[in-house]
């Protein structure tokens, strides 16, 4: 059997949760809690031009709201899902810049500096 799914969300992932608006919240969270049973859909994707990033996507009042994310499935007893940061933009494609932010931040996360 598989070994459980965590999200986690680091600091500025969960700022970025806390300042949007209470109906993509509600998606947002959503969409996390299907990735945690498993449910895997459009709203959670990996990023092509990317080392393994992937982005909790979803849209609302037309804007599309991203939290970025990368797999740690290192721990004995669970996988986990680590969220490193969001941003809302008013098209589908995601900046380049924010995908190198959260590449950065994975390699921290695995050089144990975050």
């Amino acid at each position: 059997m598989s070994k459980p799914i965590e999200i986690i969300l680091l600091p500025e992932a969960e700022k970025f949760a806390d300042k949007i608006e209470k109906s993509a919240r509600k998606k947002l969270f959503y969409a996390i809690r299907k990735t945690k049973m498993r449910i895997y859909g459009d709203w959670f994707e990996k990023l092509k031009s990317s080392k393994d990033i992937f982005e909790f996507g979803i849209k609302d009042s037309n804007e599309f709201f991203r939290l970025f994310a990368f797999w740690d499935s290192s721990g004995e007893s669970e996988t986990l899902i680590v969220c490193t940061h969001g941003l809302i933009k008013k098209t589908n494609k995601t900046p380049k810049h924010d995908i190198e932010k959260a590449e950065m931040i994975k390699d921290k996360y695995f050089k144990g500096q975050i």
